[in-house]
């Protein structure tokens, strides 16, 4: 009796599934969401000088160059090199915002703490892409 009703669960999750995937799925840019011709890999990365504008207050900035040779991990990080405050004068380069200096506990680091240490968990560089929607936030 079981056996049954087990095949029957079956049969309908396998017909589901081969209507879903006869389903043509379409992307906000116009084409189909299988097709690879909008690769991220594809996209170079913009360069703007003076950088982009934040829309709010400690929103994290975009990254206005390519990044793409940058190495971070637990042994290095590529952007200190630049932003460093030992380093961004000579660099003409934004220095590391001050609240990357404290711990989760709020105490002072002599360097940059660890939760901050990976820039691109918040930090994102911006690809040479068309924006998919019109952006009507106001901004600051």
């Amino acid at each position: 009796m079981k056996r049954p009703i087990a095949t029957l669960l079956a049969g309908a999750a396998l017909l589901a599934a081969n209507l879903c995937a006869a389903e043509e799925l379409s992307s906000l840019r116009g084409h189909a969401v299988t097709d690879d011709s909008d690769a991220v890999i594809n996209r170079p990365t913009l360069a703007v000088p003076g950088g982009f504008d934040v829309a709010w207050e400690e929103q994290p900035p975009m990254i206005p160059h390519p990044i793409d040779k940058y190495s971070i991990d637990l042994r290095q990080n590529g952007c200190l090199k630049c932003h460093s405050p030992a380093t961004y004068e000579a660099n003409r380069a934004p220095v590391v915002a001050e609240s990357h200096f404290f711990d989760r506990d709020g105490q002072r680091t002599e360097s940059v703490a660890p939760r901050r240490y990976f820039c691109t968990q918040c930090h994102a560089a911006q690809a040479g892409a068309m924006p998919l929607v019109e952006n009507i936030f106001p901004g600051r």
